[in-house]
């Protein structure tokens, strides 16, 4: 198992801790990131854009001109989609853009991000976080401790202190572990695990 070290908040180490290697250290497969961060955004597309047809557009109930001896084309309705105003062919209308991906595939992916910030030894522990008084200047003291300006923070459970203090620093994001997912790995720099986190999210991939 690959071992790495735990800090405190002023990165002072305070231990090392064992790292489960089927979850960060297995094999870096590139296309399963494509099809699970594809599988994420489509999710969280609203699909509510719409456009009108010509049944649904107002005004056209009568024909523009008679059928005949104007010398021009016939015309039913105004509402027609060459018209202005006229309905619309062919547009958008809601639907749910989200498809279905095997639990496996995105597990697997989940591996092999974290398992890539790890290689990259863009992945770091601390023993705790916990900040005695809920200001951003503490978490920005944290962050220049570690020299990172871009960081996704996992805690074993929703911690409304950690994301107080960091909620208004870009590039900053809280994430419990129920809530760690391939898009926000792969969008930030750098990962920093709390040690009681560890456990859980090898217990969640290895289900």
């Amino acid at each position: 198992m690959p071992a790495i070290d735990v800090y405190n908040v002023s990165h002072e180490k305070v231990g090392s801790v064992d790292l489960d290697a089927s979850v960060f250290a297995t094999e870096v497969k590139e296309h399963l990131f494509h099809m699970v961060v594809r599988h994420q955004l489509a999710a969280r597309r609203q699909g509510t854009h719409s456009t009108r047809r010509r049944a649904e557009v107002s005004g056209g109930g009568r024909k523009p001109f008679k059928q005949k001896g104007t010398g021009n084309a016939r015309q039913g309705s105004t509402r027609a989609p060459h018209y202005s105003g006229g309905g619309v062919v062919f547009g958008p209308q809601p639907r749910n853009h989200s498809f279905s991906l095997n639990k496996k595939v995105r597990r697997a992916a989940l591996k092999c991000a974290l398992s890539r910030r790890f290689g990259e030894a863009a992945l770091f522990v601390v023993d705790d976080l916990h900040f005695a008084e809920a200001k951003t200047k503490h978490f920005r003291t944290f962050m220049k401790a570690f020299g990172v300006d871009n960081l996704l923070v996992v805690v074993p459970e929703g911690n409304e202190n950690v994301s107080l203090v960091s909620r208004n620093i870009p590039g900053v994001t809280v994430l419990p572990v129920a809530g760690l997912n391939v898009y926000d790995v792969l969008r930030h720099r750098n990962i920093a695990l709390t040690a009681p986190a560890i456990a859980p999210i090898v217990e969640r991939l290895s289900r």
